[in-house]
């Protein structure tokens, strides 16, 4: 028996539109509606002719019918007829054609005019009575949802280890959009995904999982499109399970995503998709009428008693996660992108605001992740905040979580003393390279994704060259982006000719590369910072111009000069090193404690004297240097040291019982990531330049 034969005439079991042999069944949850409407369009005559079917049939409160004939690639959407009554939370309006929320292919772009707007607006911002219904035709004014026949298929899953994955967060359209060796036709598009060029790099920096920036369809805020300029970043959706037509080179977005997934799983690269399932586009009251909101308001967002909105998202709305529908929606979007198009994991955004529970494992939604047998084993990770709530820790395995702790502990190491006038030592620092027990606790230091630098802030290259953002493109007065960036500019704002604050900032960036790198979690880079990308010192370069160029420098550079050449040898380097040392040591928390078979710790901390670290040490404020030795198997070690002074720094080799070589293979501050390795032996005085992290490799004796 056929997939197709399993769905019944008017089934109410499959939402959406779901295509078989002789036709299309189309189903639409709203439980305060009084009637649906399914409404085709089709050109007649050069025209485009709306035709209207009720959907008759209703089990609980699904709506839901079957339409013989109905082929793939139909145009359609929904009109939802109920009352209209804002003060409940009630805002039904079929004046307002409204897209399919299980969609997996729009057509069209959204206007902005009046009419999207379900109540009376005076503009295209939606400025006027919100309390007021209007009745003015939206269709033709905002895209049309798409039948399509895509099914599940088989997937070759490449179930990377958690210990050897190496995140590159990335942009569809900026990783590619300038990338001389594709077709200008398909540069900035998922077809440019799977170039072999495209792979080539990510394969060149040890990219194991591309984590994708929101793919899924987006639209731009009114008042964002008012100022000239578009969302760029994608955190904006309007149809979860359908990809974004504007990153298509094609008619046919699935079927070309389809293709670059399987392109890079035969590269060894995983694919995580960064979902943002707690808010959509349709944003404050004062926002337009595209989907939810006209097809169940109160139901699908969260209400204050007063019929207001709960934003916990700063977006304007937030989903209502915790009911049983949107549990369902979600659930099923998760998988059509896991077993239609192949993708291996999901990041996902503001995950605290799916959830009004105490804690994420209370969360009806995340227990029925963790629960579903095809989820489950994905790599899902958690955004652990909104601009409500911060937890931190908070999320049970399978979860992993962003940690921002890492971020601002070895930014603060590395720059934020240099900018400020003050330090913090290094006891924080050290608990983040060990990944973070304090936190994870019994998890394992991969539930720990460690990170510098994300699309949200500065790039690392900006990082050492900015102390204060410059946001002013975005059209807010510079308002926009946090302040507190825990960045230094070596002395100038912005770009500088000068050889020595421009070695200070290489350095800085190859160290601070060096601390990610080398730390025990999961590290995560940024598109970019391999070549020292510049966003001209925007640290929220969420928006472009809606038709002029690139602006705020967000597309990653192919053309390089000789200094990005060598930041991109730097992190080859760095991540060989990482994957040839680290990835089989990694799995849980270093103990720190005497081996008796090794006479030796698995990790240990040592002074600038070369012995182990003392109390008063750690409590040392000032403390700008730090030497870590790691246990790397195979009797051998890794041995980093680390100076975030302005002055060179004279630091001592542990003695003979932790090694009997000692090889630097890696050193911050040359100006080539390749070169003679410097061999020394135990106790030796070491000369480390300032702003500079050194890595050794450590021969040891075998155990007596």
């Amino acid at each position: 028996m056929r997939q197709d034969d399993l769905v019944l005439p008017a089934d109410h079991r499959y939402l959406g539109a779901t295509l078989t042999h002789g036709g299309t069944n189309f189903a639409l949850w709203s439980e305060a509606a009084d009637a649906v409407e399914l409404c085709l369009f089709n050109e007649i005559n050069g025209r485009l002719v709306e035709t209207r079917f009720a959907l008759a049939h209703r089990t609980g409160p699904i709506w839901h019918g079957y339409l013989a004939g109905v082929r793939e690639g139909q145009r359609y959407g929904f009109r939802v007829y109920g009352p209209w009554k804002p003060e409940q939370g009630l805002r039904f309006n079929s004046a307002k054609l409204l897209i399919d929320p299980h969609t997996h292919h729009l057509d069209g772009d959204l206007t902005y005019s009046p009419e999207i707007y379900g109540h009376t607006s005076l503009d295209a911002l939606g400025s006027g009575d919100v309390m007021v219904r209007d009745g003015r035709n939206s269709a033709g004014k905002v895209p049309y949802s798409v039948v399509t026949g895509h099914k599940p298929r088989t997937i070759h899953r490449l179930n990377t280890a958690w210990t050897k994955t190496l995140i590159y967060e990335a942009h569809v359209q900026g990783l590619t959009a300038l990338n001389p060796h594709i077709n200008p036709a398909e540069r900035g598009t998922y077809k440019g995904l799977g170039h072999p060029s495209t792979i080539a790099h990510l394969k060149k920096l040890g990219v194991t999982a591309l984590e994708l920036l929101p793919i899924h369809q987006a639209m731009t805020e009114p008042a964002i499109w008012n100022r000239g300029r578009r969302n760029y970043w994608g955190y904006n959706p309007i149809a979860f399970s359908a990809p974004h037509q504007g990153y298509a080179a094609t008619s046919d977005p699935v079927d070309e995503l389809q293709s670059a997934v399987d392109q890079l799983h035969s590269a060894g690269i995983e694919i995580i998709l960064d979902v943002v399932f707690n808010h959509t586009g349709e944003g404050g009251i004062g926002g337009p009428t595209l989907s939810f909101r006209g097809i169940d308001n109160k139901s699908w967002y969260r209400h204050r008693s007063n019929g207001e909105y709960m934003d916990v998202t700063g977006c304007g709305n937030t989903i209502n996660a915790s009911q049983p529908h949107i549990v369902r929606h979600i659930t099923d979007s998760l998988r059509w992108w896991s077993d239609v198009i192949g993708v291996d994991g999901f990041r996902f955004d503001l995950a605290t605001a799916l959830y009004e529970d105490h804690a994420a494992e209370d969360s009806s939604l995340f227990s029925a992740i963790t629960a579903d047998p095809g989820l489950r084993d994905l790599k899902l990770i958690a955004e652990p905040w909104d601009v409500t709530r911060y937890s931190l820790g908070d999320f049970a395995y399978p979860w992993r979580e962003w940690n921002d702790h890492f971020r601002d502990s070895v930014r603060q190491f590395w720059l934020g003393d240099l900018s400020r006038g003050y330090g913090e030592g290094v006891a924080d620092l050290a608990s983040r390279i060990s990944g973070s027990s304090d936190i994870f606790y019994f998890r394992g230091p991969t539930s720990s994704i460690n990170f510098v630098t994300a699309h949200d802030g500065f790039t690392l290259n900006d990082l050492v060259s900015y102390s204060q953002k410059r946001n002013e493109p975005n059209g807010e007065d510079n308002r926009d982006g946090g302040a507190a960036n825990r960045s230094w500019n070596a002395g100038v704002e912005g770009p500088s000719d000068d050889p020595k604050i421009k070695a200070t900032r290489k350095s800085l960036k190859k160290s601070i590369l060096t601390t990610l790198f080398l730390s025990s979690g999961v590290p995560m880079m940024s598109m970019g910072d391999e070549v020292s990308r510049s966003q001209n010192g925007s640290n929220n370069a969420y928006s472009q111009p809606l038709d002029g160029p690139d602006d705020f420098g967000v597309n990653l550079s192919w053309d390089l000069n000789e200094d990005e050449s060598n930041m991109l040898e730097t992190v080859s380097a760095l991540s060989q090193i990482r994957s040839t040392y680290l990835a089989d040591v990694a799995h849980d928390f270093f103990t720190g404690a005497f081996d008796r078979g090794t006479q030796r710790k698995d990790i240990a901390w040592f002074s600038l004297g070369g012995r182990e670290m003392t109390d008063a040490h750690w409590s040392d404020g000032e403390k700008r240097s730090i030497t870590v030795f790691i246990e790397a198997g195979a009797n051998r070690a890794l041995l980093v040291m680390l100076n975030s002074s302005v002055d060179e720094t004279l630091f001592t080799l542990p003695d003979e019982s932790w090694g009997n070589t000692f090889r630097c293979i890696f050193d911050a501050s040359q100006p080539s990531a390749t070169y003679q390795p410097v061999i020394a032996a135990p106790s030796t005085r070491v000369a480390v330049a300032p702003h500079t992290a050194l890595v050794w490799l450590v021969s040891r004796p075998f155990s007596a």
